[in-house]
């Protein structure tokens, strides 16, 4: 394996705006807010900034093609801003190119910025976006829920579960991030339901319900990186390092053969193993403080903690169900509601997922602030569909973990 990036780069401020319908923002302003609360939080000026990546992924019509949009709206002094587009992982995308830019010696301090404003184009999710001339007709189920709904029925088929008990596992998986998206005042979904409510609620694509699947929301979530010696010299003294940065995408072999079954994610499960190298992690189950996962429904979740190898293949519905990512459970997953109630701007979900962990980490998450002092959260953000994606997982931890 490559050397890394272990503890070579530090995160010194991040921002998000409240996700939702924002109807009273447009992308700038909201780029804007999260900005502000960024900056404000590292205690720089923004000429100090020396680089910048723009994560968006469908939002063409308030965004465009360049990082322009961002230079712009934020006023950075000419430095160089790539935008970056990698279907739902496009945040964590931003988040690459600032850290590895920092690591490299390219930059002392840079910024990530993901942003969507997905509410007022008409985007509800549907249909499947074309990929381009080439591999526009690889969409042959042509909706998400529809794709994901399949990853359900395999996994049930290879694992020989019940359908009324993977049906509960997923009413679980909703429920919980309701009743942790109540306590959090940016979430776009801040009311808790009832087990009765998801497991009645009108089918979307058996066996996944209305409950069984995430909106879109608009929202911004920033990032502003650099050395944690620079870290240090500007005073900070809680130092939060960038323990792994991992992406693995797809190269087609899942839908070229029969050697995958179609009840996971093979690229998560590589990720997954780059990352626990690259961090240090021998035993991610009890290493691992708090999760945040892409959850864009609740069949993802769940699949993933076998994925990321904390639940044994074949029996993450049974942690599911025990309470174990509760919460209050031993690994809690979307203490802050998930992309199922915090919501899912595109291009801003991978770095709201690191913010959580940041919070966390600090013990500034508030009312679901985690009891126990986090040692590293681990962030997993995942663009496209079961049988070609990619995914992007971070793991950040205290500079001396």
């Amino acid at each position: 394996m490559a050397r890394g990036i272990k503890d070579k780069v530090a995160i010194l401020g991040m921002g998000c705006t409240k996700f939702g319908e924002r109807w009273d923002k447009d992308a700038d302003q909201l780029m804007v807010e999260a900005y502000e609360e960024a900056i404000t939080d590292a205690g720089i000026e923004t000429s100090q900034i020396d680089a910048a990546w723009l994560g968006a992924a469908f939002d063409a019509v308030n965004i465009g093609p360049s990082g322009i949009p961002l230079s712009m709206a934020l006023r950075l002094k000419n430095i160089g801003v790539t935008k970056v587009e990698n279907y739902c992982a496009s945040g964590t995308e931003s988040f690459r190119g600032a850290v590895y830019a920092v690591a490299s010696g390219a930059a002392d301090i840079a910024l990530a910025m993901g942003v969507e404003k997905l509410k007022d184009t008409g985007y509800g999710g549907l249909p499947v976006r074309t990929r381009g001339t080439t591999h526009d007709m690889i969409g042959i189920t042509g909706s998400a829920p529809g794709n994901f709904a399949q990853l359900a029925s395999a996994y049930r088929a290879e694992h020989g579960v019940s359908k009324d008990d993977l049906k509960q596992a997923m009413a679980h998986v909703s429920v919980k991030s309701h009743a942790n998206g109540a306590k959090n005042p940016k979430a776009h979904l801040q009311k808790e339901v009832s087990m009765e409510t998801v497991l009645n609620a009108p089918m979307i694509a058996e066996p996944l319900g209305l409950f069984d699947c995430c909106g879109v929301s608009d929202g911004a979530a920033c990032a502003i990186v650099t050395t944690p010696e620079i870290a240090r010299a500007l005073g900070k003294t809680d130092i939060i390092t960038v323990k792994a940065l991992q992406v693995a995408t797809s190269n087609g072999w899942e839908l070229q053969g029969s050697g995958w079954n179609g009840a996971y994610f093979p690229t998560t499960r590589i990720a997954a193993t780059r990352a626990y190298e690259e961090a240090g992690i021998t035993d991610p189950r009890s290493q691992i403080s708090l999760m945040e996962v892409h959850d864009c429904f609740s069949i993802t979740e769940l699949v993933t903690m076998e994925d990321l190898h904390i639940s044994k293949e074949g029996e993450g519905w049974r942690d599911v169900l025990d309470g174990f990512f509760d919460a209050d459970g031993t690994l809690p997953c979307q203490i802050d509601g998930g992309l199922k109630c915090f919501g899912h701007p595109i291009g801003a979900s991978g770095l709201r997922m690191i913010y959580e962990n940041y919070l966390q980490l600090l013990g500034r998450a508030g009312p679901r602030q985690r009891s126990t002092p986090p040692v590293f959260g681990l962030s997993h953000n995942l663009g496209g569909m079961p049988n070609q994606n990619v995914c992007a997982i971070a793991i950040v931890g205290m500079a001396d973990a």
